[in-house]
This record gives C-alpha cells, structure tokens and sequence, in this order.
C-alpha cells in the first residue's frame, strides 16, 4: 500500500491572519511538503497541473524535475496532467525525461481538468473532453511504447515516422492512473488499458466514487487483465489532524468557513460526516481511513490533501510530522494485513521492469 499527499498549489489568503502568500512563496512551500514527506516516510508527493488563478502548477515536470534532484526515495507523480489541453507529443516527452532525471521514480494521473475556460486557451472545445481525452491518450500510449508511430487523429496535425525522445527509462514508460470525479467513460478507459484508476474521493459523498470504482473493477475485469479484485485502484483523502480533536476542529474551522471551495456550504461536522474530510486526531484519521477498505475494496493508493485553503506552510509540515510519525505507519500495517495474497500492490518501476522480463524470458520459452 503506497501513502503519499497531493497539493492542488491554491494561493488562498489564510483567514487568521490575513496574509496571502506570493507565488514565490507557495511554490517553495509545495517543494518543502515534497522533501518533509521523504522525510517522514511517506511513498509519494502528487501536483496537480493548472493554467488559472489562483492556482499556481503550471508546469508540473518543471517542479517535479527539481524536486527529484532533492530527493533520493519518494515516488513523483500528478494529480492530474492534462490530457486534453496538453500535446500527447508534449507529455510523452516531458515525462520519460522526468523518468530519467528521477531514476524512474515517476508515475502520471491523466485528467480532464475542471476549469472550462482552460480550453479555448489551448485551442480545445470543452465540449470535446471525452472525446479529446480518449484520443490523446491513444496516441500517448503508442508514443511511449513504439520507436516510430504514424498517428492520424481528429484533434492534432498527422504524424509520420515520429519517434519521440527521450525513449521511456528502460524501455519501460510511467505507470499511469486515470483520475476522475464524475466520468464513467475515464473509468471504462482505465479499465480498457489495465491503467490505474483513481477516484478522486474529496468532495462528493462516497456512494459516487463506490459506483465509478465499481464499474472500473467490473470492466477491468471484462478486458481480461485480472480479477476485479485486482485492479489498480487510488483514492483521495483530507485531513486536518491534532493530538486531540477538539484542537483540531477549533484550528480548522476559520479555514474550512471561509474556502472558496467549502465557504457557504454544509458545516464543518456534516461535511466531514458526509465525505472522507477527517478533522480530529490521529487514531480518529486511522479509523475513518480505514474504512475506505470496506467501501472500495482492497485498494494501492492512497493520497492526502493537507496544504490548501489557506493554511499555512508550518500548519502544514505539522500534518506531515503527524502523518508520519502516528498515523501512516498504523495504516500500512492494517491495510498489508488484511489485503489477500492474488491482490497486488501499486506498480513501480522497479515492478513493471521486472514483470516486462519476465514476459519477455516467457516468450522466448514459446518460440
């Protein structure tokens, strides 16, 4: 079971005191999350991609090239690269460079995006997400795994005797996870491929994201590549933790009452009640994620959000110390004693390089 946390990169005021943090500033406080979580033992640090205010990741392989060469163990990875606004050409080479830079400690979550006006900006028709979605990513798959590809598409110029540099590490290209909020079609394409599918599993009540990780466990199944117990599945989280919950609740309420993403909605007790936001203390975030298991099945990922709505980076690093040093290890331990032996843990690189001998020392037997 890999642990690790997301940041969405938000530059929100924080509500206590007033300050709003500059770009500057929120870009080196995603970098210090990265290397706190190497720190403290977590598996991975995911990035979102964004092209709009407030947010400032913008050019996750930039960050996450830097953050790698800080770094000697943690899994990088997206929360999410976008497959319909980006260039396939663009990701498959920006990625197998980050591959190399990082000694293949890299996956991807490809994603739609959630911000319309992202669109028209890169030259695409919100209206043709699914569609964009689907044909990228066939194209992407074939740049990484043939030396030479000739494409002709609806939605790119032709391409013709086209080998993408640098060829993926090892001839062996970034796992990747589909990520979704809402879409069956991302779910069914995840499932196609025998990709990972994460649900992104914050703000939406968890019968949503029980019936999309349903039907990806079904369909994954239906394509042949294991089991549906098998498929590879990753869930978002949220937390806000403190040794005891009355400090925790107290100390995240001004940020929850005034996020733009929570401002004006339910409260904070019923929010939290109704999705998987934990605020209180560390054994109340081990019980309730915990929980996860009972509704999604045994499952590979799990990723936290800890750094948005304002709170600021010291708040921040104290959830990681928190994380790290009471509630993770509790969590692996339960998780890893209660998966089945025929379910497996999430790829890696070292892991797909392996299986890809394999497969390959079977062949030869064959012939």
């Amino acid at each position: 079971m890999q642990f690790g946390i997301f940041t969405v990169g938000d530059v929100t005021p924080d509500p206590t005191s007033g300050t709003t943090p500059s770009e500057a500033e929120r870009i080196k406080a995603m970098v210090a999350l990265a290397l706190k979580a190497e720190e403290v033992g977590l598996d991975v640090f995911a990035m979102g991609e964004h092209h709009n205010p407030p947010f400032v990741p913008s050019s996750p392989t930039t960050m996450l090239g830097y953050i790698a060469a800080r770094t000697e163990r943690i899994i990088l990875s997206t929360s999410t690269t976008l497959i319909t606004t980006n260039d396939p050409v663009k990701i498959a080479e920006d990625y197998a460079m980050l591959q190399h830079l990082a000694d293949g400690r890299v996956d991807l979550m490809m994603g739609r995006g959630n911000t319309g006006p992202v669109y028209p900006w890169f030259g695409k028709d919100i209206r043709q997400g699914i569609p964009l979605a689907i044909e990228n990513y066939h194209l992407l798959r074939r740049l990484w795994r043939e030396d030479v590809v000739d494409w002709e598409g609806k939605f790119r110029t032709p391409l013709q005797g086209f080998t993408s540099t640098p060829r993926p590490l090892d001839g062996v290209p970034p796992f990747v996870w589909h990520g979704s909020i809402r879409s069956p079609e991302i779910a069914e394409q995840a499932a196609y491929y025998g990709d990972g599918f994460f649900a992104n599993h914050i703000f939406w009540p968890k019968d949503h994201f029980t019936r999309l990780v349903g039907l990806y466990r079904q369909r994954y199944e239906h394509y042949g590549h294991g089991r549906a117990d098998q498929a590879i599945v990753g869930l978002g989280g949220q937390l806000f933790l403190r040794r005891n919950s009355q400090d925790a609740i107290r100390e995240f309420r001004p940020y929850f009452d005034h996020a733009p993403v929570y401002g004006g909605g339910p409260s904070l007790e019923d929010f939290a009640e109704a999705t998987p936001l934990t605020v209180g203390s560390p054994q109340q975030a081990i019980d309730k994620t915990l929980t996860f298991r009972e509704h999604f099945g045994d499952y590979q990922r799990q990723l936290f959000l800890v750094d948005h709505a304002g709170l600021p980076l010291k708040s921040a690093l104290e959830q990681l110390d928190i994380l790290g040093e009471e509630v993770i290890p509790v969590l692996r331990k339960e998780f890893d004693a209660l998966r089945p032996a025929h379910v497996p843990e999430a790829p890696t690189h070292t892991s797909l390089l392996a299986t890809g001998r394999e497969q390959a020392e079977e062949a030869k037997v064959l012939r």
